[in-house]
């Protein structure tokens, strides 16, 4: 009984957020629970020494300033693209060269969204993708819930950093963490293939549509397999829905020579100056001596969200744009934040690594367990850093205490914890608000919708987590 109320305490914040979106309550009344639970479960059993609290501000302040800024630009282009037209001429080429259906909203799901999201990370691949499907004439909380599913590749989001922290914490090679995750995410890849299918699809041929979904998440798979494999882990998630754009457009089934614009046009340099000042000042800054530290934000796109706004806006009047992309800003920046301190406070205090450990003591049946272990972290941080960060190290010590593969087990815990990233309430809004229309009446239909997406994920993930130890 003495470890009872420890145990208690330590899942009372994860439970009390679930309750509270169970019950229908908005993302920001469920994060303020989940952080109020936090708070009682520290003052009740999981102390944060005092003097500590300086340096876990420091540590930790940085990092949610940076992605509240990612937030803000990625809303801010999202929006400026979208008042001046240019959302609309990119959807009318994509149509224009695969199709109106399946493949057009399959190339966004497997091939734009999962570009975007891995090299800025943090969500942002929704602010591309999502404005693209809400012009295929889909029903507003349909391309919310196929906008999120884009957010299938987040071990490779924002360059790995997620995947690099799992390595480092569990002491195992990154590049082969990497090449497992990428092997096991043909269940995220497929499932959110045949989802997006079904929904994108009239009744009558979503039997074709599945296969298209299939094929799709299949050829993703390999992509970022090969990559992975060849290359390395960063660019994996990137250069792997590269592939699969190329791919998509190659076999569409209706490849007509609708124009660009000059709007359009401008719409993909913007892109351009995006995705090549991360990747370039990323190089840069890796590969040249001494730029560390601080010299990293020159990468971040926390910057170059920006500055591709401003490249874009040069001409455009910038005050519809800036009163939207604030207004959906505040809607969404107090939730991710919040819950990011969430996941913080149940790191810190011990909690997530004991809530792992209780759970820990079911033996072997902890291996059917520990892809949700993982899930919970994805979800409640909002990130596959934060959920790395809060559990790796826990769930790599239980893996070898188990007898089992660690590389294995630690890639089923970083797509678990990476995939849960869609269904995070951060992200639901940020989703909500991207769509418009009737998504925003319709809130609880779409988190119930990734949720249970999410499950039948993390399902056969804890499936292939029994049987891959099986097979050792």
């Amino acid at each position: 009984m003495p470890l009872l109320l420890p145990a208690l305490l330590s899942a009372l914040p994860v439970v009390t957020v679930l309750l509270a979106l169970a019950l229908g309550l908005r993302s920001l009344s469920a994060a303020l629970l989940g952080t109020a639970a936090a708070g009682l479960a520290i003052g009740l059993g999981f102390p944060i020494p005092p003097a500590a609290i300086p340096d876990i501000l420091i540590h930790w302040l940085p990092i949610l300033a940076e992605v509240l800024l990612i937030v803000a630009g990625g809303l801010l282009l999202s929006e400026t693209l979208r008042h001046a037209g240019a959302q609309a001429a990119l959807a009318d080429w994509l149509r224009g060269r695969a199709g109106h259906g399946v493949g057009a909203v399959l190339l966004v799901v497997h091939g734009i969204t999962p570009f975007a999201e891995s090299v800025t990370g943090f969500g942002i691949g929704v602010t591309i993708g999502i404005p693209l499907l809400a012009c295929f004439g889909l029903p507003a909380r349909t391309v919310a819930v196929i906008g999120l599913l884009g957010l299938c590749a987040v071990p490779w989001g924002s360059m790995a950093p997620g995947t690099l922290i799992a390595a480092t914490l569990a002491d195992i090679p990154f590049q082969a963490l990497g090449v497992r995750s990428a092997c096991l995410s043909v269940i995220p890849f497929a499932v959110t293939g045949v989802v997006a299918a079904w929904l994108a699809s009239a009744p009558d041929g979503r039997g074709r549509a599945v296969w298209q979904g299939i094929l799709s998440g299949l050829v993703l798979t390999l992509a970022v397999t090969a990559v992975n494999a060849v290359i390395g882990t960063p660019p994996a998630g990137a250069l792997g829905a590269l592939v699969v754009i190329a791919l998509h457009l190659l076999w569409a089934p209706q490849r007509g020579r609708v124009s660009l614009g000059a709007s359009g046009l401008r719409a993909v340099q913007a892109y351009g100056v995006l995705l090549g000042g991360v990747l370039i000042a990323g190089g840069l800054t890796t590969t040249l001596a001494g730029l560390s530290g601080a010299w990293r934000y020159l990468a971040s796109p926390a910057l170059w969200l920006f500055v591709a706004t401003a490249w874009f806006a040069r001409g455009v009047p910038p005050a519809p744009p800036l009163r939207k992309a604030w207004t959906a800003w505040v809607q969404v920046a107090p939730v991710t934040g919040l819950f990011i301190g969430l996941g913080v406070l149940m790191a810190v205090s011990g909690m997530a690594a004991f809530l792992a450990r209780t759970l820990a003591g079911a033996g072997t049946a902890y291996l059917a367990a520990a892809p949700f272990v993982a899930a919970a972290g994805g979800f409640v941080t909002g990130s596959n850093s934060g959920a790395n960060a809060m559990f790796a190290a826990t769930q790599a010590a239980i893996a070898r205490a188990l007898g089992v593969d660690v590389l294995w087990f630690m890639a089923v815990h970083n797509v678990a914890a990476a995939f849960l990233l869609m269904a995070s309430p951060g992200k639901i809004e940020m989703a909500v608000q991207l769509a418009g229309g009737e998504a925003a009446r319709q809130r609880r239909w779409i988190q119930t919708t990734i949720l249970g997406v999410a499950a039948v994920v993390v399902v056969a993930l804890a499936a292939a987590n029994v049987g891959l130890a099986t097979l050792r």
